[in-house]
């Protein structure tokens, strides 16, 4: 039935929750993992300057090596976790728009599945942040499991 599953993750303990649902999965079915990290390039359009961003958007982090570690950390757990199980993994980071880039990662890459995380976040909180988990529920063609941070506790 699912042959890869997608872990959209951003090194949170929301997301090393829905890992575990996508590893567990991935073992059930056979399926390989795909850990994908998105650096945010909205929430750091005010901070950063349009050069760097338009370099961190090609992959380029120069010295922004801080940037590079978390997305190498929180994609290395998710192949951690999955190795521990005899999966095989694929890592990648991609930065952007994260509901976007994970529909072109799921269209581009067959994804079965995809399986992450929310905050449960409701009211004024998700009006002003809003919620990657419902915009991807809106745009993936692929079947999406939102495992609730508030339940994995």
């Amino acid at each position: 039935m699912y042959e890869k599953i997608l872990v959209p993750t951003d090194g949170s303990e929301t997301s090393e929750a829905a890992v575990e649902h996508a590893v567990d999965l991935a073992e059930k079915y056979g399926a390989d993992v795909h850990a994908l990290y998105v650096v945010d390039t909205d929430s750091m359009s005010l901070s950063l300057g349009a050069e760097q961003l338009d370099r961190i958007e090609q992959g380029h982090f120069g010295e922004m090596t801080e940037i590079k570690d978390r997305a190498d950390s929180a994609t290395g757990f998710v192949a951690d976790r999955a190795g521990e199980h005899g999966l095989e993994t694929v890592e990648h980071v991609s930065a952007g728009r994260p509901h976007s880039l994970i529909e072109d990662y799921v269209e581009d890459n067959d994804i079965d599945l995809v399986v992450m995380g929310t905050h449960g976040r409701s009211g004024i909180k998700r009006a002003l942040l809003g919620s990657v988990a419902e915009r991807t529920l809106r745009s993936v063609t692929a079947p999406v499991m939102v495992v609730d941070s508030r339940d994995s506790a």
